[in-house]
């Protein structure tokens, strides 16, 4: 906690990248599934950081501003003309255990929608209503996603062990 309130002071955008690149980055991961386009949207991020500049209230607003705009980055992503018209590599990405393979493997196989709110409640320890603020659901919804995710993975990986 003190960690993000020094950032308030120093608002350089070396810092604010360094602090911030591994959560944007997951989550652009999360989103969109592939090295290559997370690293897209990882750029487009803080880009539009740099460029804008905008002024936040706490570290919380800032935090919840990046997530909103990975999000976004992710969605025009998706959108755009080329990508529709593109063809997905097949890659690997280094991980430390197997164990974190197959849960990456797991987790790619699940809808979007509930990748994403599984990445933000598990890996950026965001609470059911910051998670529906930042993704602009109902708290229900997003609390209804959340058991249906587990319930998948927890489907998918009880098959994975008794193979």
């Amino acid at each position: 906690m003190l960690k993000s309130q020094s950032l308030l002071k120093d608002d350089c955008a070396d810092n604010v990248i360094k602090f911030y690149a591994d959560m944007v980055y997951r989550l652009a991961f999360a989103r969109t599934g592939t090295k290559s386009d997370a690293d897209e949207v990882f750029q487009e991020v803080f880009m539009r950081y740099i460029k804008k500049q905008p002024v936040f209230e706490n570290e919380e607003h800032r935090k919840a501003w990046l997530i909103r705009v990975t999000i976004n980055c992710s969605i025009k992503l998706w959108n755009s003309a080329w990508k529709r018209k593109t063809e997905p590599l097949t890659e690997t990405i280094p991980f430390e255990t197997k164990d974190d393979i197959n849960l990456n493997n797991e987790l790619r196989q699940l809808p979007k929608k509930y990748r994403e709110v599984i990445h933000l409640f598990y890996y950026e320890d965001m609470s059911l209503a910051e998670i529906s603020q930042a993704l602009n659901r109902k708290n229900s919804a997003v609390r209804t996603q959340l058991t249906r995710a587990r319930a998948l993975l927890k489907n998918m990986l009880k098959e994975d062990f008794d193979v």
